[in-house]
């Protein structure tokens, strides 16, 4: 694994560099991803992130100067906050095996690069490319909105249980750049459509508690975003809601990519580690944020969930499914 120094370096050696998110990109992939860009941009190098298929309205106006034309040729290939190769676009698997740097901060990284650096003590990958940045150029204004993007967005605009002394220390370094903070913690954590609002009302409306109430699982199916014609924009970050509900310490919300396909967002306290439950389902992430891809019809995917936690969990009790509705 490369240091912050040993990887600026590296950096500096770089030119003509494509940047990748990863699928389903939040704000702390792109953020990094369009800092990191415009880091190499000042130090006069050619540098573009590969179009994102699946970029939200939100994060669309810190990636899209960016963007990379159709023509653009790479000589250097990075990728930023993408734990494992199955969180690869389908346009980014055209790269795979030619990753010259990965830089992530997840647990569960999983080293695909030629050179690789991570920090699992990071909230967000955003503290690390803050670092690294620091020691390529100065941090503009325009650098420091993405990665107060990336920093807020990964850690629920700072409440969620990752969140450190250091992340609020790069935050606060961010702000006395004077960027517009105030307009992105509006739009991401205080602005929700009308379409979002129903979707959360019907998540709530169908919820079911497990082990003596402890464990929450809310339902996004395919039938319920055609029912609101819900966009992706719409269902960001539905993973969060969860977390909000009183005496639970574990999360787990089923988003429906395709038919019997499910996308499972797990958010936990301290008793619940969701890395290792995603993990017994081929996914990873963080002790109190992680997530995993399973295909099977739905109440399969919920005993295969139930078991994983089980498993890792000691003082887990099997108890009756309480339903709201």
């Amino acid at each position: 694994m490369l240091s912050v120094s040993e990887t600026a370096e590296k950096l500096q050696s770089f030119n003509n560099v494509l940047i990748l998110t990863h699928v389903r990109p939040d704000g702390d992939t792109v953020g990094c991803a369009a800092a990191l860009c415009l880091a190499l941009r000042k130090l006069g190098k050619t540098a573009y992130l590969l179009p994102n298929p699946e970029l939200t309205k939100n994060s669309e106006p810190y990636f899209k100067p960016c963007e990379a034309p159709a023509d653009f040729v790479p000589e250097t290939v990075v990728s930023t906050d993408i734990a494992s190769v199955g969180l690869f676009p389908e346009n980014a698997k055209a790269y795979l095996g030619r990753i010259d740097l990965a830089i992530d901060h997840h647990p569960s990284f999983e080293a695909f690069g030629r050179d690789n650096i991570v920090r699992p003590e990071a909230a967000a990958c955003g503290e690390l490319i803050y670092d690294i940045i620091s020691l390529l150029c100065p941090v503009t204004a325009d650098i420091a909105l993405a990665l107060y993007v990336a920093v807020s967005t990964d850690t629920g605009c700072f409440q969620y249980t990752n969140t450190t002394a250091q992340t609020h220390r790069v935050a606060a370094a961010l702000m006395d750049t004077g960027i517009d903070y105030r307009t992105v913690n509006k739009v991401f954590f205080r602005t929700k459509s009308r379409k979002r609002l129903a979707l959360e009302s019907d998540m709530l409306s169908h919820m079911e508690f497990f082990d003596r109430g402890r464990i929450v699982m809310l339902y996004v199916p395919l039938a319920l975003m055609q029912r609101m014609n819900a966009s992706e924009n719409d269902a960001e970050d539905l993973s969060s809601l969860g977390g909000q509900i009183e005496d639970t310490d574990c999360a787990v919300t089923f988003r429906e990519l395709r038919p019997d396909v499910w996308k499972l967002s797990v958010r936990t306290g301290s008793r619940v580690n969701a890395t290792k439950v995603c993990a017994a389902l081929g996914g990873g992430g963080h002790a109190a944020a992680a997530g995993c891809t399973v295909e099977a019809p739905l109440a399969e995917v919920k005993r295969r969930i139930l078991d994983a936690i089980a498993d890792n969990v000691p003082d887990f009790e099997v108890s009756e499914c309480q339903t709201e509705s």
